[in-house]
């Protein structure tokens, strides 16, 4: 096993953990927004792949291989996925957000056999610290992108488990959405609900001050058929919201939980982003919108929704733990103990 200690792709992180500025790496080689900027043009290319440092990053080496594998094709697929979303899980970003821009132009052919693995996982590294998280201020949390090559964003987000600028991370993978974005959103029209779903996840983290993306989000909504890819679009409408706020886009919200013709599934995403955006105490009404619609199945089903599924833990669904930390957060945290004895 490496040790952090020696191994040179912990350079920069060890020198943070000394005392060093990070602005003193910015723009450089260890800088990932500068690496992502550098190769979003050319992802394309077979023999960039090996161009970038990935060596200069935690984990980088397994970045490259995950890319690699889904690239090419190659079997075990759930294996580069994993490696990708696992990075992300663990809070170690950096390698990831360097994968965006190589997993982007998958995602987004319609012949790649690929494209539904590299499209899921590829957002991941778009988001801070997300996994369990489910709290009216902090589930669709996002900061408008940081100025490029400053360490502005460095204290905003704090570190990663490796000690590398988690807002660097964080604002390369958006960068690489957010120039990307107009090849997305054909996406949202996939004939593949998974697809949709994933399309207006990864689309919820481009930076969109001129509300692009919420206009096409409202504009599927009004042909979709599908209630759980209906659920996905308003999580994203309240999420790209979050980042630029948008008035008519709360109201529009508050109008779909409300609304007795909307699917069930819709109305408690509605509900959820509408919590998100205000700081109102939550009406009667929502109360008992939420709580005759969210069943047991419906919250597993619901589950299919990366928001919810990245919210989940403890063996409660992401929908019941985003009720219970928004609406009732004195109730204490579920333990689940796999060793426990039933008596």
């Amino acid at each position: 096993m490496r040790d952090w200690r020696t191994d040179p792709t912990f350079a920069m992180c060890r020198a943070l953990v000394d005392g060093a500025d990070p602005a003193s790496f910015a723009g450089g080689a260890f800088d990932v927004r500068a690496v992502v900027a550098g190769i979003r043009s050319g992802a394309h290319s077979g023999l960039l792949l090996d161009a970038v440092p990935w060596g200069n990053f935690p984990h980088g080496q397994d970045a490259r291989e995950a890319v690699r594998l889904l690239r090419t094709g190659e079997d075990p697929t759930r294996h580069a996925t994993d490696v990708l979303g696992g990075l992300c899980a663990n809070d170690s970003r950096a390698a990831a957000a360097l994968a965006v821009p190589f997993l982007i132009p998958m995602a987004t052919d319609v012949h790649h056999s690929h494209r539904g693995a590299a499209l899921g996982v590829l957002s991941g590294p778009a988001r801070a610290r997300h996994f369990g998280v489910a709290s009216r201020d902090e589930l669709l949390l996002h900061r408008t992108a940081p100025r490029r090559h400053t360490a502005d964003d460095y204290d905003d987000y704090g570190v990663e488990v490796t000690g590398y600028p988690a807002g660097w991370s964080v604002a390369a993978a958006r960068a690489a959405v957010t120039a990307e974005t107009p090849v997305l959103l054909p996406l949202l029209n996939d004939s593949d609900p998974t697809i949709r779903i994933d399309a207006a996840y990864a689309l919820a983290t481009a930076a969109d001050p001129d509300h692009t993306v919420r206009t096409a989000l409202a504009t599927r909504l009004a042909t979709e058929h599908d209630a759980i890819v209906r659920a996905a679009l308003l999580l994203a409408a309240a999420e790209t919201t979050r980042a630029y706020a948008h008035p008519p886009t709360v109201r529009w919200l508050g109008q779909r939980w409300q609304d007795r013709t909307e699917a069930p599934e819709a109305r408690l995403a509605a509900a959820i982003g509408w919590l998100c955006l205000t700081d109102e105490p939550a009406p009667e009404d929502l109360r008992q919108a939420i709580d005759t619609f969210a069943t047991d199945e419906r919250a597993h089903a619901m589950d299919a929704l990366p928001w919810m599924n990245a919210a989940g833990g403890s063996g409660e669904p992401g929908l019941r733990r985003c009720i219970r930390c928004m609406l009732h957060p004195e109730e204490p945290e579920p333990w689940d103990d796999p060793w426990a004895v039933s008596l």
